[in-house]
């Protein structure tokens, strides 16, 4: 089929992507020249594995093309919006702008039989309001809500073996059409068996939200749990461990540390809890505000925590810092937890020192006044104390007794609870992590 993905950043690159592995012919329109030249290129904006392999794929096929032009997009019959939905400046609420304006380019586009599908996350309520604008403009072309559910470092095996496809539509022949549409673009997932839930419009926008804030939850209820841990002297490992054997609860998500960031689940439950405010049933989600503040109050634990191993003060402390990206497999910093703490650190007269082995150029870019270093060696040395704050392998896998070579005082933060307490403390560190004794 021929595809349109209207922005090309991290979803939209990834998805346009894929869509020609599955043998589509795709166009990319973006906003910005030097993320379409880059992408012309073949190359990624971002690191995400196996996207530059199938982009450079894409582009040798001859079926992937990219253009700062709507017009590019006028022989597409589906057309993807996967614009960002970012934060509003000194609000909760996600800022609509770009969906927006996504839209109207494509609007003069639009053909009788056209499906626009939407996969941003978007408010409850924007999928109806966009698409009465359609109906507006070509009443002969329809709406589906399809959110993503990507995960960074894993987004192209989830785009191309989504664990489930959620349609969301407003019943009626054409949207039939519609749909089965959407069937062929997708036909090899579901020849996988791939669930495919059919919804209201209503449903398929609160779905990626609701799952993103059950997630965020998980997270603040064990670092809750670590709180109380450090308290009574418990180990909150050994207490996810526990609870994670009900099946009712699950041990995925249950890993205590410094909390969770990026740019989709901290802004996701405070843009839906903006949005059921003016749905006049914020009540129902004022639990949210708690998970958020559990989860901003962790980075807050992790400095208090470097100055207690300090000997009370980090003023002058020479402090390593392993991890910048906000989980490993990716190069995003926004709102990283390890580089918030980084941050606090070197404001509170710590000297400060991060490494990271892709997020470095992005976190210079929002943090100059850090010190980087390309290695762990040379981010490490002469350290007195050392955070581990984003558990990429490499950094799980490290050796305490080669890296106590390389530092002054042989004190470290487990921020992730990723590092073998036992191995750490018999090569002679003082071993320290949040909610464990």
């Amino acid at each position: 089929m021929r595809i349109s993905v209207f922005g090309c950043g991290y979803l939209g690159a990834v998805h346009a992507a894929c869509m020609t592995r599955l043998g589509h012919e795709v166009v990319g329109i973006d906003v910005l020249p030097e993320q379409v030249a880059a992408l012309e290129r073949g190359e990624a904006p971002f690191f995400e594995p196996g996207l530059p392999d199938l982009l450079l794929e894409g582009k040798a096929s001859g079926r992937l093309t990219f253009s700062t032009d709507p017009a590019a997009a006028a022989e597409a019959t589906v057309h993807f919006l996967c614009v960002g939905t970012p934060q509003k400046r000194g609000e909760n609420a996600a800022d609509l702008t770009y969906v927006r304006a996504a839209l109207e380019a494509l609007l003069p586009l639009l053909k009788a039989g056209d499906v626009v599908v939407g996969k941003s996350t978007v408010p409850v309520g924007t999928a109806e309001e966009l698409a009465e604008r359609i109906r507006e403009v070509q009443p002969d072309a329809e709406l589906i809500w399809n959110p993503e559910f990507l995960r960074e470092g894993f987004a192209v095996k989830d785009t191309l073996h989504p664990d489930r496809l959620v349609y969301g539509f407003a019943e009626s022949p054409a949207a039939r059409e519609a749909v089965a549409k959407l069937d062929e673009v997708y036909a090899v997932a579901l020849g996988e068996g791939t669930p495919k839930i059919e919804a209201d419009l209503a449903t398929a926008q609160l779905v990626k939200v609701a799952a993103n804030s059950f997630l965020a939850t998980k997270i603040s209820f064990i670092n809750a749990m670590a709180e109380l841990c450090e308290a009574t002297g418990a180990d909150v490992t050994l207490l996810a461990d526990a609870i994670g054997h009900d099946a009712r609860i699950g041990r995925k998500f249950l890993n205590a540390g410094v909390g969770f960031g990026g740019g989709c689940l901290p802004k996701d439950i405070r843009a839906f809890m903006a949005r059921a405010g003016e749905l006049g049933v914020d009540q129902a989600l004022t639990f949210l505000r708690e998970v958020d503040s559990i989860n901003m109050r962790r980075r807050v634990r992790m400095v208090d925590l470097a100055r207690e191993v300090s000997g009370g003060s980090i003023v002058g402390r020479q402090v390593a810092v392993l991890g910048a990206a906000f989980k490993p497999d990716s190069d995003d910093v926004r709102d990283s937890p390890a580089l918030s703490v980084a941050a606090q650190m070197q404001l509170q007269g710590a000297r400060v020192t991060v490494t990271d082995p892709k997020a470095i150029d992005n976190a210079a870019k929002k943090w100059p006044e850090l010190n980087f270093a390309d290695t762990v060696e040379d981010a490490v040395r002469d350290a007195d104390v050392v955070l581990l704050l984003t558990e990429w392998p490499e950094y799980v896998a490290l050796d305490p007794v080669e890296l106590a070579t390389h530092v002054r005082e042989r004190r470290i933060i487990d921020g992730r609870n990723c590092l073998d307490p036992v191995a750490w403390r018999a090569a002679g560190w003082h071993y320290r992590a949040l909610g464990r004794p």
